[in-house]
């Protein structure tokens, strides 16, 4: 196994303090909004000699991935750790099904346009299917409400914007009529004002002020993005979703096709090796309104939380419905006395595989057949297939991204 070196992501969103002090890095004032520990080719996590962890698997994916994975997956390693950090809103925004993405990809391939070419909506043919896990308190919003409660949360506005949605759910109350509202805030021809979007906003503001509100926590969304993103029809949109706030070591998984947009907080997620992002508002970006109405599922559906399973008395893990990764999080706290033991007792870490393990706290020393590695928080690991089983010691804990 060897140290990683993260790939940084400075988007405007980003918080300029969270993953600065998660690395044990001296903060620089800019926004640091994700740390990449993975093999995506636009941003690989590097290796001690400088090379990226996607080449240092092309150089020998069986031996990096295991046989099994390297057949699987084409050689490539499926999973993506970060560590996200919203200070403020991202975009309302959507990710393919690996269908989709691979014929998207390919036409746009064939048309000749650049990876990295602003005209560019795939970057890759893979589907981003993620799971969040909260490091602090964070926000966000996932998935439609059903047609009835969307319908109640706008009922009583009394603007031109949300009477019509209104309209449009009360008359059709299933997701042909969801799908109809949503067209209504996100197509290009349809697309409200800004003085519309403002309309709304200030009704939720004063029903909010007045203790009238059918769900005060989804008017106070409303309010925070409007101040970020003044006029801008996402800011309806969140009306029509769920709201979700996940504590410390609560987790939610995003499956393809599902409308989001993270509001605030510290997180790990992993996800499938992607960067196909399809946003339909609440950015300064490209807005990709006709491929998000393709890809988005409608389908009223609540956040899907998911529960930890207990793995052994250290570890837990947190599955999902995929193929491409899992997470687990294992906690030690060695009760060996250190001056009449140095080594400490070892605990057997679950999984096997490739690995990506990364320091949350304290300190670790992690060993497997071909010897041992020091971790701190902050630090990442990438442990081959070949490497075999992992054993751990130490006081800490940490997080380990692998394949199912």
């Amino acid at each position: 196994m060897f140290a990683l070196g993260s790939h940084l992501q400075h988007y405007a969103w980003g918080s300029t303090t969270a993953i600065p002090e998660f690395l044990g890095r001296e903060a620089d004032g800019s926004p640091w909004a994700e740390a990449w520990f993975g093999a995506h080719p636009l941003a690989p996590a590097t290796a001690p000699d400088g090379a990226g962890l996607d080449a240092v698997i092309a150089a020998d994916p069986e031996r990096m991935l295991g046989a099994d994975v390297a057949r699987a997956f084409g050689g490539q390693l499926p999973f993506l750790l970060k560590v996200i950090a919203p200070e403020r809103p991202l975009s309302l925004q959507v990710h393919p099904t690996r269908e989709h993405a691979a014929e998207s990809f390919a036409a746009e391939s064939a048309a000749g346009i650049a990876l990295n070419s602003p005209l560019r909506v795939y970057r890759d043919a893979n589907h981003k299917p993620e799971m969040l896990i909260a490091l602090t308190r964070f926000t966000a919003l996932c998935g439609f409400r059903t047609p009835r409660r969307a319908a109640a949360i706008l009922d009583g506005l009394g603007t031109p914007l949300t009477d019509r949605l209104h309209s449009l759910l009360v008359e059709n109350p299933t997701a042909h009529g969801m799908r109809a509202a949503f067209r209504t805030l996100v197509s290009a021809s349809l697309r409200p004002t800004p003085e519309a979007v403002d309309a709304v906003v200030e009704a939720c503001r004063a029903r909010s002020a007045a203790g009238t509100s059918p769900s005060p926590r989804i008017d106070r969304f409303v309010s925070l993005l409007a101040d970020h993103h003044p006029g801008d029809p996402g800011v309806v949109a969140a009306l029509l979703l769920n709201p979700v706030t996940l504590q410390r070591g609560e987790a939610m998984y995003v499956p393809a096709g599902a409308l989001h947009a993270y509001i605030h907080g510290t997180g790990l997620e992993v996800m499938a090796t992607s960067d196909n992002v399809l946003r339909a508002g609440l950015t300064a970006k490209r807005v990709d309104a006709d491929e998000v109405l393709q890809c988005v599922s409608v389908t009223a559906a609540p956040p899907l939380r998911v529960a930890p399973e207990r793995q052994n008395p250290t570890s837990i893990a947190y599955y999902a419905p995929v193929d491409d990764f899992e997470l687990a999080v294992t906690e030690l706290d060695d009760p060996a006395d250190p001056a009449a033991d140095p080594a400490g007792e070892t605990y057997p870490i679950p999984g096997s595989g490739p690995r990506i393990v990364l320091g949350l706290e304290g300190a670790i020393t992690l060993e497997t057949t071909t010897g041992g590695h020091a971790l701190e928080a902050g630090q990442a690991l990438f442990v081959p297939a070949a490497d075999g089983p992992l054993r751990a010691r130490g006081r800490g804990s940490f997080a380990q991204a692998s394949v199912p």
